[in-house]
């Protein structure tokens, strides 16, 4: 039996020991490979993956949100939201304001300075995209969506 692409990638020498082991390796290594690619893209402007993440968010929204908000619509889990949001201000692409009816609410805007970086990195990240998976077809790509989708459920049940 020759080898997989995966199993040849790894240099493993036996067959995976089931479909759902081989699949979810397959997961694991694209997405490393794409979580690189992005990383170095975002280093490039002084940002991580997690930073840029927020400043989408906050764009996205067009107003103020309050930090319990922005975290719960996180592409990733980010433990230290408190920290993500201090070095976003100190490089001043964020701002913080406390909630005058409620002082343990803080809202965090997104400055000019904010929003011109994410207008420079706008074609850079499409591009990206179009490059790490261009070459599917448009089914392809909402089969591949569909099915990680499918995948996330069992594990976190249905999104209200």
């Amino acid at each position: 039996m020759t080898p997989n692409q995966l199993q040849h990638e790894l240099k493993k020498k036996h067959p995976f020991e089931s479909a759902e082991q081989e699949a979810t390796l397959n997961i694991i290594r694209t997405n490393d490979q794409f979580q690189n690619r992005f990383g170095r893209l975002f280093r490039e402007h002084g940002l991580t993956s997690s930073q840029y993440n927020v400043l989408r968010i906050l764009r996205g929204e067009g107003k103020p949100m309050p930090c319990l908000d922005i975290a719960e619509r996180m592409v990733q889990v980010v433990p230290a939201m408190t920290g993500l949001i201090d070095r976003l201000e100190k490089h001043e692409l964020v701002r913080r304001d406390r909630c005058t009816e409620d002082r343990r609410v803080i809202f965090i805007e997104l400055t000019d300075k904010g929003a011109a970086l994410l207008q420079r990195l706008d074609e850079p990240v499409m591009e990206m995209h179009r490059s790490l998976v261009g070459h599917l077809s448009e089914i392809e790509l909402k089969e591949l969506s569909r099915l990680l989708e499918k995948c996330r459920l069992s594990i976190n049940g249905p999104v209200d």
